[in-house]
């Protein structure tokens, strides 16, 4: 057997049932919200039609049924282990999902072009192994094409940085 087969071997699966869980658990308080802010704006029907909280009001109601019945689908069979993913997989999924996370809440405090030209060069360094004159010119590139067509011709303004209020942007 050799490390491969051995690494691939030890690898352990997570159990389905505490994601599905709090999948469950987390639509149904996303429900429950949309149902809850759909009544204060109004969800029912008016002497020219459907208020504006109408159809968010069903579409919450069925997310919070099924989400309810995912959850006591879960409890009932808690005993039952199913397959989710490999620990390897689940790895795999973090390797993408934290940056992209990162990058999310770096629009807030960097600008949205700062931001993307970041996630850009990491993922072409970390995950695409790329020369650096390829990275840097896709990460200058990118952000640089976007400005030109939404900031110039569109005229779409996209959240901004210190770095764009530096350059008077």
């Amino acid at each position: 057997m050799n490390d491969k087969d051995q690494a691939a071997g030890d690898d352990t699966s997570v159990a389905a049932r505490g994601f599905e869980l709090a999948v469950g658990l987390v639509l149904m308080v996303l429900a429950v919200l949309v149902i809850v802010d759909s009544v204060r704006v109004g969800a029912g029907w008016a002497d020219d039609g459907p208020r504006a909280g109408y159809f968010p009001f069903y579409i919450g109601l069925a997310l919070l049924l099924s989400s309810g019945w995912i959850v006591l689908a879960q409890l009932r069979d808690w005993k039952k282990v199913a397959e989710f993913a490999q620990r390897s997989q689940l790895r795999s999924v973090a390797a993408i999902g934290v940056p992209m996370l990162l990058y999310v809440a770096l629009i807030k405090l960097l600008g949205i072009y700062v931001a993307s030209a970041g996630l850009i060069a990491w993922f072409m360094w970390r995950h695409g192994e790329h020369r650096l004159v390829t990275t840097v010119a896709v990460t200058l590139g990118v952000p640089l094409s976007l400005f030109v067509v939404f900031e110039r011709w569109f005229i779409v303004p996209l959240p901004k940085g210190p770095l764009e209020a530096l350059f008077g942007l």
